[in-house]
């Protein structure tokens, strides 16, 4: 069993955290900001994002979120772009981040593969992938990807994995796998429960039922399933609240009972949800959500809300199968389990989704992760970076 944040038990490692990743920090509130947000409060973390590129000279950003908690910005020239290869300037900026901040002892944390290009050659203490994702199956991934996730396990201590799924898709590749399926801070989203101040004003004046879906909008939705389910069903409202990335908007389906209400905040969305009759989960079914594990699911959940989803390995065991979650796979399936979440017993739901996520915190899994990252880390000391 997890262990909680009060039980971490080997607090006598001193290191910083270098994260390097394919997300952006201010983008969206998800699992490294769960993560990296409490390992900032025993250590210093550098979270490291891919390039900007702009007119300006090249330099390095970095600036504080939280305590102890930096986010490291390359800021490239187009100019150096053009006439020098990207990756060699990324790994002069590492350098130089470590020599400005005097990083020594490390702890080095992936998210991208593609980090490999630039920092292969630094010696932290301690390597670790938390693989979220299968990112070789996303829309425009690199070719060399698979290549460059090869060679992060080879140097990876620790391979964490985003959920079961993905847990047994690596196992065989690596040691040391260990599966960390989404977890949940609970009292954020328990808030829709009973939230009582005004409505988000875009969303205020739509009628019920309301049945909203919040994440990212792009390749891994059904579109056509929310067009046709939303065709049939015209006086039900469907509100897609995210960010629409790596599609084109005119791809999406415009219905008038289809609302798309932008990105929002981590702390605007228990407001919304409050908003809600049903949670949904419309994900495409291809090989971009063969292993994803939607945050989202204990999310939603914990909101109190029913949950219908297309049934994703990851949703369908294991809250599927325990009857946490309506799972339906075509547009007349999903029109079902909508109008059956609709009239379901709210008391008896929120019992079970309780019990369940009593045991699945965000805290219970930063607390395993750490101590098994502090169990690695060799007894003679650190390593220090390569100059």
């Amino acid at each position: 069993m997890n262990k909680g944040i009060e039980n971490y038990t080997s607090n006598s490692a001193s290191y910083d955290l270098v994260c390097l990743s394919h997300l952006r920090w201010d983008f969206v509130y998800q699992r490294p900001q769960h993560l990296l947000s409490r390992f900032a409060r025993r250590h210093r973390v550098f979270f490291v994002e891919e390039p900007i590129f702009h007119d300006g000279e090249t330099h390095l950003d970095i600036s504080p979120r939280e305590d102890n908690l930096f986010v490291v910005v390359p800021r490239i020239s187009h100019t150096n772009r053009e006439t020098r290869i990207v990756t060699d300037v990324q790994r002069e900026m590492l350098a130089e981040l470590f020599n400005s901040e005097t990083i020594e002892n490390f702890a080095l944390w992936f998210y991208t593969p593609m980090a490999m290009d630039f920092a292969a050659d630094l010696q932290p203490s301690v390597t670790i992938f938390d693989c979220m994702d299968e990112l070789s199956a996303f829309k425009f991934a690199p070719p060399e990807l698979i290549a460059n996730e090869k060679s992060l396990l080879e140097k990876a201590d620790l391979v964490f994995t985003g959920g079961q799924s993905l847990y047994e898709a690596k196992k065989g590749k690596h040691p040391r796998v260990f599966a960390f399926p989404s977890s949940i801070d609970a009292a954020h989203f328990e808030q829709a429960r009973n939230i009582e101040e005004e409505e988000p004003r875009d969303q205020q004046s739509i009628a019920h039922p309301r049945l909203g879906y919040y994440g990212v909008i792009d390749e891994r939705i059904d579109l056509a399933l929310l067009d046709g389910v939303a065709s049939l069903r015209p006086e039900w409202q469907f509100m897609m609240v995210g960010p629409v990335v790596k599609i084109s908007e005119d791809d999406l389906p415009r219905r008038a009972n289809i609302h798309y209400l932008g990105g929002k905040t981590y702390q605007e969305l228990p407001a919304y949800l409050a908003g809600w009759d049903v949670a949904l989960m419309p994900f495409a079914l291809n090989d971009s959500t063969k292993y994803i594990s939607p945050t989202k699911t204990p999310e939603y959940l914990a909101a109190g809300k029913p949950v219908v989803s297309t049934p994703i390995r990851d949703v369908v065991r294991p809250y599927g199968e325990l009857g946490l979650v309506h799972i339906a796979e075509t547009a007349l399936e999903f029109i079902a389990a909508c109008e059956q979440a609709l009239q379901e017993n709210a008391d008896d739901r929120l019992i079970q989704a309780d019990e369940f996520l009593s045991q699945n915190s965000w805290d219970k899994t930063w607390s395993q992760m750490a101590n098994l990252i502090d169990e690695t880390i060799a007894p003679q000391g650190m390593k220090l970076a390569k100059a």
